[in-house]
């Protein structure tokens, strides 16, 4: 009982993680494309803006990832798993996190530790402009990771759908 109602609100955290990463889509092309009309007509700002694009685009596909998981079309075989009963897809989803996307996201949280929280301390500098804000680039190392981790858990532990085909 407690656990479903954890897994409720876990799950409903993510979508919300989801919805705001939506949302920054737009920045990030928008930025990306700014940079070269404000290099050739404005002459300034294009770096700065490929700067913020860079690390907003990181912190997108760190969402991403998850989304398309939680929309179930990453790494999905459809086409074998459709014969599949509701059951079998079930045990298939619970089995991948808990044998695939757990142990790797656990993996890349430990593995990248000294990169993540040594950049994120000196609040590191993208290294050909020093504009403020490559730890971030890192930290959504940590950011893709954690989503999944969040994700890998509510696939495991998720209620049961008996009876559904």
């Amino acid at each position: 009982m407690i656990l479903s109602r954890v897994i409720r609100v876990l799950d409903g955290l993510i979508a919300g993680i989801m919805s705001f990463g939506r949302l920054l889509a737009l920045p990030v092309v928008l930025l990306l494309f700014l940079q070269w009309p404000l290099r050739d007509l404005v002459q300034a700002y294009s770096r700065e803006a490929n700067d913020l694009g860079q690390w907003l685009f990181a912190l997108y596909v760190a969402m991403a990832v998850t989304a398309a998981t939680r929309a179930r079309t990453h790494l999905a075989t459809d086409l074998i798993a459709r014969g599949y009963t509701a059951r079998t897809r079930e045990l298939l989803v619970r089995a991948a996190a808990l044998i695939g996307v757990l142990p790797w996201a656990a993996f890349v949280i430990i593995a990248g530790k000294s990169i993540v929280v040594s950049s994120v301390l000196a609040r590191e500098t993208f290294p050909d402009t020093t504009n403020p804000g490559y730890f971030v680039v890192k930290l959504a190392l940590w950011v893709l990771a954690g989503l999944m981790v969040a994700q890998g858990l509510v696939d495991l532990f998720r209620p049961s759908h008996e009876g559904e085909t």
